[in-house]
C-alpha cells in the first residue's frame, strides 16, 4: 500500500502539538565530566568535552533509570494536551535505547536496567492514544565506525569532530548500522507516527531517499521527519526555538526547548515561564506549524518537576481552548495583527488575543460576513461586532478569560478570505517578512526559514503593499540574520527603505556584532535605519542595497522589515 505524504499528514496536521525526549547515557552525567561543567547542550557532551569511546562506554554500566515510568510519562504528554511523542532511540552518541538485535551497545544489553523502555513507552502512548514516534540520528554517530565525526583516539584537538571520511565507510555504516536499526524500530513496536531524524551533515539525496523509502516500505503511513536531509522528508523542521515569521507555506515543524538544553543537566535551571510557551504555541499554529516541546529525563527515568508543572499549566489552557490549536490552519490574513494571532477551521476564525483591551479587538482585510462570536472557556461572556466593509470590531467583556492568551470564536458565512496585504493601523506595530514580499532580482531566493540569498546586486529590490489607517511617524528597522559565530561572511551593507515620497537609508550590519552568548549558531540583527512619515491609503514600501560589502560571502540576508510607531510627546 503506497500513500501520499498528504496521506501521511493528516494526523499530524489535527495534532498540532507533541512532546520530544531527549533521553541517554548523557543523562548520566548530567552536563558534567571530571569536574568539567559542558558549555553546551547535554546530549552533546561527549563530542564537546572530547570524551574518548572507550570511557563514555563506561556510563552504560552506571545507567539504571529505576524510577522509569511508562505510563506516568505518557500521562504527563497527555495532561499536557499533546498527541504525538518523539523520543531518542538513538542519538549522536550511537548509544541504542531499544533493544537492537543487530546492535549491541543497547540499553538491555550493555546496563543493569536490561529493559526496553521504548516498548513499554509504545505500549502507554497506544493505551491514551499518543502516537509514538522516534528521534533516530543517521548521520552523525560518534561511537560506531563510519557514522560523521567518529572518535578516534588519535585526533586530538580541534579536529576531534571530523566529518571527512571515505564515502563507502558511511555507506557501509548505514548498510550495518543504520537501515538494520529503523527495521527493528519499524517492526517491533507497533504503529509508529514518524521517525525523527536529524542533523544531515554528509548523506547525499540518494542516500536521504533511500533511508525515506526504506521507512516507507516498512510502515507506509509512517512520517519522515525534514532533518532526513536533501528535502526528501513528508515535511519541514524549523530550527531549535525558532518562532516561524510569516506565513510558511507546507507542512512544519518548530523542536522547542522548556529550559536551554535538550539532554538533562543538572544546573540548568533556566526554565521558560508558561506565558513563553503559549506565546510560541499560538504563534507556531497562526503559522500551521506544528509545535513540539522537549522534555530531559534524569538518569534515574525521572522527568523534571519545572517541566511536568509548565506542561500541566499549558494543557489546562488546551482543555479550555484547544478548538482553536488541534486541526486547526493557518491564519488568513497576510500578517499578524498587533493584539495576538488569528487561526482558521471551517467557518470559524479564532482570535488568539494577546492583548485584551477595553477598546476590544479590530480585525482589518476581512472579506467574510461575521454571523456569530463567542468567547472560549467563558459561556457567559458577551461579545458583539460591528463589521464596516472590510474592518470588523469586537467589543469584548471587561475582563479576560485567561492571564495570557484568550480565545474568541468567530463563526463566517463561508471559509475565511482575506485582503493579502500588511494594514498599518494608529500606534500599531507592523512586521514585514521577506516570505510575503514581491521579490525583485532574478538571483534572489527566499529561504523559508532563513531570509534571502543570493543578494549580491544593488539592482535587486524587495517590496510590500500596505494598506496605512492614518498619517504617522515609524521608525523604521532591517532584521538580517547572521552565522553568529561567523558575523564577518554577512557582512554590512547600506540599504534604503522608499515609500511614497520617503525615503530612510543606514547600515544594516552584521560584522561587529557582539559574539554569541549561548549555544544558537543563527540570529536575527536589528539595525535601526531612522524615522519615516506614512501617509494613509495603499502604497508600496520597498528596500534596495545602495551598497553592498564586497568581503559579504553571504551577502545581504533580508528576514524582514519592521515599522515600530513613534510615540508623540
Amino acid at each position: 500500500m503506497s500513500m501520499t505524504s498528504e496521506e501521511r499528514l493528516k494526523w499530524w496536521n489535527e495534532a498540532r502539538y507533541g512532546m520530544f525526549i531527549h533521553w541517554g547515557l548523557y543523562a548520566v552525567l548530567a552536563g558534567e565530566w571530571n569536574g568539567q561543567r559542558t558549555k553546551g547542550i547535554g546530549e552533546w557532551i561527549m563530542r564537546d568535552l572530547k570524551i574518548p569511546i572507550t570511557e563514555y562506554e563506561k556510563l552504560a554500566a552506571q545507567f539504571n533509570p529505576v524510577k522509569f515510568n511508562a505510563d506516568e510519562w505518557a500521562q504527563v504528554a497527555q495532561d499536557a494536551g499533546m498527541k504525538y511523542l518523539v523520543i531518542t532511540s538513538k542519538h549522536h552518541d550511537g548509544f541504542c535505547m531499544f533493544n537492537s538485535p543487530s546492535n549491541p551497545y543497547n540499553i538491555v544489553n550493555r546496563t543493569p536496567f536490561k529493559r526496553d523502555p521504548m516498548k513499554e513507552l509504545a505500549a502507554a502512548c497506544n493505551k491514551r492514544g499518543i502516537k509514538m514516534c522516534f528521534y533516530y540520528s543517521q548521520d552523525l554517530d560518534w561511537h560506531a565506525p563510519g557514522g560523521a565525526g567518529h572518535w578516534e583516539e588519535a585526533v586530538e584537538g580541534p579536529n576531534w569532530l571530523n566529518y571527512a571520511r571515505p564515502k563507502e565507510d558511511f555507506q557501509k555504516y548505514l548498510d550495518d548500522v543504520v537501515k538494520p536499526n529503523l527495521r527493528e524500530l519499524l517492526t517491533n513496536y507497533g504503529p509508529i507516527g514518524l521517525i525523527w531524524f536529524d542533523v544531515p551533515v554528509t548523506v547525499t539525496k540518494e542516500q536521504s531517499e533511500s533511508l525515506r523509502d526504506l521507512v516507507h516500505e516498512l510502515q507506509p503511513a509512517c512520517l519522515v521527519s525534514g532533518r532526513i536531509g536533501n528535502d526528501v522528508g513528508d515535511y519541514g523542521s524549523l530550527g531549535d526555538n525558532e518562532h516561524p515569521i510569516g506565513k510558511i507555506e507546507g507542512a512544519w515543524e518548530t523542536p522547542a526547548t522548556l529550559n536551554d538544553t535538550w539532554g538533562f543537566k543538572h544546573f540548568d535551571h533556566n526554565w521558560k515561564s508558561v506565558d513563553f510557551l503559549l506565546d510560541l504555541l499560538v504563534n507556531c499554529v497562526s503559522k500551521g506549524v506544528n509545535y513540539l516541546l522537549n522534555v530531559g529525563p534524569t538518569a534515574e527515568g525521572v522527568i523534571p518537576q519545572p517541566s511536568v508543572e509548565r506542561l500541566r499549566e499549558v494543557g489546562q489552557w488546551l482543555k479550555r481552548n484547544g478548538e482553536a490549536v488541534y486541526g486547526s490552519q493557518a491564519s488568513p490574513f497576510f500578517t499578524d495583527p498587533a493584539w495576538g494571532r488569528v487561526t482558521t477551521k471551517g467557518n470559524t476564525i479564532y482570535l488568539l488575543v494577546k492583548i485584551w483591551s477595553n477598546d476590544g479587538v479590530k480585525l482589518r482585510g476581512l472579506t467574510n460576513k461575521v454571523v456569530s462570536a463567542r468567547v472560549l472557556g467563558a459561556d457567559q461572556a458577551h461579545v458583539t461586532f460591528n463589521q464596516q466593509g472590510d474592518t470588523v470590531s469586537f467589543t469584548l467583556p471587561d475582563q479576560a478569560p485567561e492571564k495570557t492568551v484568550s480565545v474568541v470564536a468567530v463563526k463566517l458565512d463561508g471559509p475565511a478570505k482575506a485582503d493579502q496585504c500588511v494594514f498599518v493601523e494608529t500606534g500599531g506595530f507592523a512586521q514585514l517578512p521577506v516570505q510575503l514580499a514581491d521579490i525583485q532580482g532574478s538571483a534572489l531566493k527566499v529561504q523559508r526559514t532563513r531570509g534571502i540569498e543570493g543578494w549580491n546586486d544593488t539592482s535587486y529590490a524587495v517590496s510590500w503593499t500596505l494598506r496605512v489607517d492614518k498619517p504617522g511617524d515609524y521608525e523604521v528597522r532591517v532584521i538580517t540574520i547572521v552565522n553568529r559565530k561567523h558575523p564577518e561572511e554577512f557582512g554590512n551593507h547600506e540599504v534604503r527603505v522608499d515609500i511614497g515620497q520617503c525615503s530612510v537609508a543606514g547600515n544594516a550590519g552584521t560584522r561587529d556584532m557582539k559574539p554569541p552568548t549561548d549555544e544558537r549558531v543563527f540570529g536575527n540583527v536589528t539595525s535601526v535605519l531612522g524615522k519615516i512619515k506614512l501617509a494613509p491609503g495603499d502604497q508600496t514600501l520597498s528596500i534596495r542595497a545602495v551598497k553592498l560589502d564586497p568581503t559579504a560571502k553571504r551577502g545581504l540576508r533580508l528576514m524582514a522589515v519592521e515599522l515600530h510607531p513613534v510615540k508623540s510627546h
